[in-house]
């Protein structure tokens, strides 16, 4: 017996609207910094937060002038966080319960909702390692690890949508250091390979990920290079510089960790380089992409030699800049090109964003909208529209 998704939301709502109208405490606790509890012998703490995003698109085609929109709840997440028994453990577990955060249902997630995005443990077991274990977003391309809360666009790029790493389930070691006046940080993991929560059909290999940053001037202000935006206002240049290497053995995923699933496997390589800088409300990202395979990407051909199944391999690169103004309006334009390999016959792609913030309390209460034109080359060019406001405390 499956538990659907609306079941689990009036479950959780039902207990903290149980609590709050029973109790009616006056909490401390401030918008934005989620509702914190401790335990009186310091055994756990937790802090649960609650974020959701109404969307606007709408999609014009430029060949036919054609017009579709949608408005719908983008996201709808929930978020617990805290230490068990000691500081040096902890947890984080995610749940999203919009239909476009639950995604598909195939026989390979057991026909139920696929509601857990995080759910990981984190061993501070010596001095700078920390070990993770369980559910969450691979240390891949920079774009995909900032949080969807914390973009100075509606959403991620397309660099990121075609080639990102995404969740997986496996074993993380992080590790820091100082280096003269900068830091360096190191990750490597191992995973399934096959994304989130994914419980019938399992390949035997594993996805491997490496990552090196260096931040030559120093950390950021409140973990700075991974929400975008400058707004902290860096008074001194900030830059960090990440670089990522991802070898996922006998995926089975059109895209690794995301994707229709294929009747054959490939050995995907993706290499990614990035970089963040940030400095009196001036920022800057960039991100390079490659990624291949061994043999074709083209896993099955129909009669007439045309691509049915392949997986997603070629280059992209994107690179968006943004100016912060004193009252948290801000602009940013973006450019993205993607070049997917000819034998997928998949077309190559541009894309060219302009965007505008207005942040009310940082990224947990903020309004957006972006206008971006594609260029299909040698296929059907569009204008995009989108709005969204997004509240999370």
């Amino acid at each position: 017996m499956h538990i659907s998704a609306r079941s689990v939301l009036i479950g959780i709502l039902f207990l903290f609207s149980f609590h709050f109208t029973s109790a009616q405490d006056i909490t401390n606790n401030t918008f934005g910094k989620g509702v914190r509890i401790a335990a009186k012998d310091s055994s756990f703490t937790m802090k649960f937060g609650l974020r959701f995003s109404t969307l606007y698109e709408g999609y014009q085609n430029l060949e036919t002038n054609n017009y579709v929109d949608n408005v719908l709840i983008r996201r709808f997440r929930l978020k617990f966080d805290g230490f068990i028994i000691n500081p040096k453990l902890e947890y984080k577990v995610e749940i999203g319960i919009s239909n476009r955060d639950i995604g598909g249902v195939d026989s390979n997630t057991s026909g139920a909702a696929r509601l857990l995005l995080d759910g990981v443990l984190k061993w501070n077991f010596a001095g700078n390692f920390v070990l993770w274990f369980g559910q969450t977003k691979l240390p891949g391309n920079r774009e995909r690890v900032v949080s969807s809360q914390a973009l100075q666009f509606v959403d991620r790029s397309l660099l990121n949508s075609r080639f990102n790493l995404d969740r997986d389930i496996g074993i993380q070691l992080h590790h820091h250091m100082n280096v003269g006046g900068g830091v360096v940080r190191e990750v490597f993991s191992i995973s399934k390979g096959e994304g989130r929560n994914i419980t019938v059909t399992s390949s035997p290999d594993y996805d491997y990920t490496g990552r090196i940053e260096y931040l030559p001037f120093g950390l950021f202000a409140s973990k700075g290079d991974y929400f975008e935006s400058d707004l902290k206002r860096e008074p001194k240049p900030k830059l960090s510089v990440g670089v990522t290497y991802d070898y996922n053995a006998g995926a089975t995923r059109s895209r690794g960790q995301l994707g229709s699933w294929l009747s054959d496997t490939r050995n995907l390589y993706s290499w990614f380089v990035d970089a963040i800088y940030k400095h009196k409300g001036y920022s800057a990202m960039f991100e390079f992409v490659d990624r291949r395979t061994e043999g074709s990407a083209v896993v099955e051909r129909d009669v007439n030699g045309d691509p049915v199944e392949s997986f997603y391999t070629g280059t992209a690169y994107n690179i968006q800049m943004a100016y912060l103004f004193k009252k948290n309006y801000e602009i940013a334009g973006r450019a993205t090109w993607v070049n997917q390999d000819p034998d997928t016959g998949r077309l190559n792609l541009r894309h060219y964003t302009i965007g505008a913030s207005k942040y009310f309390v940082g990224h947990n209460l903020k309004a957006q909208a972006d206008i971006t034109y594609q260029d299909a080359i040698g296929g059907v060019d569009f204008m995009q529209y989108r709005f969204q406001v997004e509240m999370a405390f």
